[in-house]
């Protein structure tokens, strides 16, 4: 557990008690605040209570006469749509409002490290699509290299639930834009953008607010590098707006549609062979082609970056190249859970918008694709236009008939349900055909979550190849 500074003796109000929420009101306590939690859900309250919190409606008159700070779990809305009605409550008593993330980034440095040899560093990942995959894989490459490292945010365990620093230590840490939009202290050591689509439009007020979201990680935090993926307009406005000419290295660039050149740090991959070049000379090369657990070019791009990471902190390009080979992989992210009968089975539930989607539509060929779910702001785009892989969709979703209407081009079959599209899929499926989930779309309509969609996914194939 990293305990909180800066509060000692002080009421800090903790709004949503989750995963994150309790977290942060344990550290709190363990930094000598004193937390007062609130959450809508009574069950919430009541485990809270349970763990000795004191639990008050953070909406009742006077509520934040006492309060010094309120802390907001990432899931909570707190402007877009419309504001939460807690955190204007704060706002108009003059509260200010920061997450754990914030907490995380002013608490984790101690006199300790006074005393150590290396300082430990801290790498944020960022970006719509692969920040999942680009955060473990550094992680991995740091574990199998033999350095002490944490993996923790939006994926693994909450940012203020982790060990305190050792000697060295690297801390990585994958933030979603609800984590780095109000967090008030945003100081990573290297920093990190994958790339950019339309997502969470109606919670960013749309893309414009969404960009603005990320950008806070580099332009709040002033990193001492930051991997810039460039093959969007707002990757290459940011590496822009923190270069500070064509030769700064502060900036690595990085690419899956282009050679990249000049006199900086760059790396790319092109059909398949990643690259490094540094002052105009290649610096490394990895052939990713054959490394199983990062098929496509979408995962080429978290390579690149996760490749940039480490070489940022001084890890040579052969060490990274022995921990990509041993990496397996995330679970519903381009996950192959089966093969029969020549017939590969893949899970990628993560891939919940249309940018995601069509990077797993062309990392594999002869595609039996089971999509659909619950769709998200701005349509399907582009999506029918990449599907040029696909021999058939299977869809599936309350709204399947839709979803499927919108598949212009592409023979689509109106499923429904998981088990009816496995099913199909499996009795259409010749040797050499790939069964891949990529639904483009959320999955509340049907799920709890996208685990829970790749889960059932899994468990249809598994039922179906043994009724075979």
């Amino acid at each position: 557990m990293i305990p909180v500074v800066g509060f000692e003796g002080a009421r800090v109000a903790v709004l949503g008690l989750g995963r994150s929420g309790l977290a942060t009101a344990w550290a709190l306590r363990a930094g000598g605040a004193m937390p007062v939690c609130w959450d809508d859900n009574p069950a919430a309250r009541d485990a809270a209570e349970a763990e000795g919190f004191d639990c008050s409606d953070l909406l009742k008159q006077g509520a934040f006469d006492t309060i010094k700070t309120l802390i907001v779990s990432p899931g909570i809305p707190h402007l877009y749509p419309t504001p939460n009605p807690v955190v204007l409550a704060a706002l108009n008593a003059g509260v200010p409002v920061d997450n754990d993330i914030g907490l995380f980034f002013r608490s984790f440095a101690t006199r300790q490290w006074d005393n150590f040899e290396t300082l430990p560093k801290v790498i944020a990942v960022t970006g719509s699509n692969g920040k999942s995959t680009t955060s473990a894989l550094i992680h991995h490459v740091l574990d199998q290299a033999g350095r002490r490292t944490q993996l923790a945010g939006n994926i693994g365990r909450g940012v203020l639930d982790i060990e305190p620093a050792e000697d060295g230590d690297v801390v990585v840490l994958e933030l979603s834009s609800y984590q780095t939009e109000l967090a008030r202290h945003l100081t990573p050591d290297i920093a990190v953008f994958t790339n950019l689509s339309p997502d969470h439009l109606d919670r960013h007020a749309g893309v414009g607010g969404y960009f603005a979201a990320k950008r806070r990680l580099f332009a709040e935090g002033g990193p001492d590098r930051a991997v810039i993926g460039v093959d969007e307009p707002e990757g290459l406005f940011l590496a822009g707006q923190l270069s500070e000419g064509p030769a700064d290295d502060r900036v690595i660039k990085v690419s899956v549609a282009q050679k990249l050149s000049g006199p900086g740090w760059q790396v790319f991959a092109k059909k398949g062979f990643l690259s490094e070049y540094r002052k105009g000379r290649q610096a490394g090369s990895i052939d990713l082609r054959a490394i199983p657990g990062l098929p496509g070019a979408h995962n080429h791009q978290n390579a690149c970056a996760a490749y940039a990471a480490c070489r940022a902190l001084g890890l040579a390009p052969r060490v990274i190249e022995a921990g990509f080979a041993s990496f397996e992989g995330l679970p519903h992210r381009s996950q192959i859970i089966a093969v029969s009968n020549g017939v590969t089975f893949v899970n990628d539930s993560k891939a919940t918008n249309v940018d995601a989607a069509c990077k797993a539509l062309a990392a594999f060929k002869n595609i039996r694709w089971i999509c659909g779910g619950l769709e998200k702001d701005g349509g399907l785009g582009d999506l029918p236009a990449a599907a040029g892989n696909v021999c058939k969709a299977y869809v599936i979703g309350r709204e399947a008939a839709g979803f499927a209407m919108q598949l212009t081009g592409v023979d689509a079959e109106v499923c429904g349900t998981m088990e009816i599209a496995v099913r199909r899929a499996i009795e259409d499926a010749q040797d050499g055909d790939v069964v891949l989930l990529a639904p483009a779309a959320a999955s509340f309509d049907q799920y709890d979550s996208f685990e829970k969609r790749g889960d059932d996914f899994i468990a249809q194939v598994q039922a179906g190849l043994g009724s075979v």
